[in-house]
């Protein structure tokens, strides 16, 4: 089996390698009689998908350059969050890629537990979009409790002027730049006084 191993540090020094990483998991790919496709190893925090190594294992992954992408841990090949996260391993598995972690052997998805453990990761997802949306309501109503005006801004404008000047014939364009709202904003505004 062709293998991408992926590893990751937060910041070199300050004890950190990705020497203890790599050593480890090129010894479990020998031991598997797995071929090491290529290493992919980022310094960077896990919790941005905007990692230049981590950015290009998806790319080769697209191109099925590899079998399987092995890790050391999840949350050295993601600390996004679950949702964020499951979408990674997601992709991987419709590209084809099976993925396994190193250390948490009920993460594999080339593994007898398979659908279980997408199931699972899917149910934990879905569980923190809904204290994510949970906790953007109770946000909204503590903002509307202390009086604060949620939304965009009102514009306000005289629209008999506004009326107006589109009967005398100003332009859409002109009347949104004199009154600072859109164009389709002042068609719908003035649509009965042109008729």
């Amino acid at each position: 089996m062709k293998t991408a191993i992926y590893a990751r540090i937060s910041t070199k020094g300050k004890g950190q390698d990705t020497e203890n990483q790599l050593r480890t998991l090129k010894t479990y790919c020998k031991k598997q009689g797995w071929t090491i496709a290529k290493l992919y190893v980022d310094e960077v925090t896990g919790s941005t998908p905007n990692r230049e190594q981590f950015k290009a294992l998806f790319i080769d992954a697209h191109q099925r350059k590899f079998d399987l992408v092995l890790f050391w841990a999840l949350d050295r090949f993601s600390r996004e969050g679950a949702l964020e996260t499951l979408k990674h391993l997601e992709k991987l598995t419709a590209f084809g890629v099976a993925w396994k972690s190193y250390t948490e052997q009920y993460l594999d998805s080339a593994g007898l537990f398979k659908d279980a453990i997408v199931s699972i990761m899917a149910t934990l997802a879905k569980q923190e979009r809904v204290k994510i949306s949970e906790r953007t309501l109770a946000g909204l109503a503590t903002a509307r409790a202390k009086g604060k005006s949620l939304g965009r801004p009102k514009k306000v404008f005289d629209r008999h002027k506004l009326n107006r000047m589109r009967r005398k014939g100003a332009s859409l364009g002109m009347l949104a730049e004199e009154f600072g709202i859109s164009r389709t904003h002042v068609a719908r505004l003035t649509k009965s006084s042109t008729v």
